[in-house]
């Protein structure tokens, strides 16, 4: 599988750093001052379509900055640990600040097909970065930071009956569904608090009426009392593996 040969190949590439980079030159090694994954976002992958992150490592040194790389790897360690890695596929193009400080971009294609196979793999990944002065001396770190890479989230509503008259009764359905990594499709996310919110014709804010939970295939259904004519929508706060969603509003005409 391709993430084996990924991580296989990180892993020796690791190792072969390690032992061309001398200890005794940590004290003049380079400065990270900034790692930046995707703009500071989350990476959310859906079931099929690949997607390009940009990456950039900025550092500092005396003689100046002559490459920099960052790589996404998931796991309790590089030893023994590590079950997935994103790696980015050029050399970084690196752009000085001045004479001592450069900043250096990369991007890396995520497909979740082939680097995601397992739903286990969403979360918290950590950032390896590091940086190469013009003198030959170098920096790096296993973990310099985290950042999360997500199952994508969709989420639907339905207010009905539409129209319908002031004081009755309406219901409103929807689905929480998330992207499944093994199976290439997207199924109910289960047993998660979701907003029911609401918005007057003439008003531009929702308001949280309550929050219910979707069931164990990621149905939500209430009912509330029609008053005034206004919007329904749900709204799905977030996970760590899972981003945030909100649906548009669904109309409902009071009479």
């Amino acid at each position: 599988m391709r993430i084996r040969a990924t991580v296989a190949a990180v892993s020796g590439a690791l190792a072969l750093s390690a032992l061309a980079v001398p200890a005794a030159h940590a004290a003049t090694a380079p400065v990270l001052s900034k790692v930046t994954v995707n703009g500071g976002k989350d990476i959310v992958l859906g079931t099929t379509v690949p997607k390009t992150v940009t990456v950039s490592v900025t550092a500092s040194h005396a003689s100046g900055i002559a490459t920099g790389w960052v790589i996404l790897w998931h796991g309790t360690s590089l030893e023994k640990g590590m079950d997935g890695a994103l790696v980015p596929t050029q050399e970084a193009t690196c752009k000085d600040a001045s004479a001592t400080t450069a900043t250096c971009s990369l991007t890396l294609t995520v497909d979740p097909r082939a680097d995601l196979t397992r739903n286990a793999l969403a979360g918290s990944w950590h950032i390896l970065a590091g940086a190469e002065a013009k003198d030959g001396s170098s920096t790096s770190s296993d973990s310099y930071a985290t950042t999360h890479v997500q199952r994508l989230s969709k989420l639907t509503v339905n207010a009905a009956p539409e129209p319908v008259k002031k004081g009755r009764t309406i219901t409103v359905t929807g689905k929480l569904t998330r992207a499944n990594w093994e199976t290439h499709a997207y199924a109910g996310y289960t047993v998660q608090p979701v907003k029911l919110q609401f918005r007057k014709k003439t008003s531009t804010a929702y308001t949280t009426v309550k929050t219910i939970k979707s069931s164990s295939t990621g149905a939500l259904k209430t009912t509330v009392k029609a008053s005034v004519d206004g919007y329904w929508r749900y709204s799905f706060a977030s996970t760590s593996t899972t981003p945030a969603v909100t649906t548009t509003g669904d109309y409902v005409d009071v009479r």
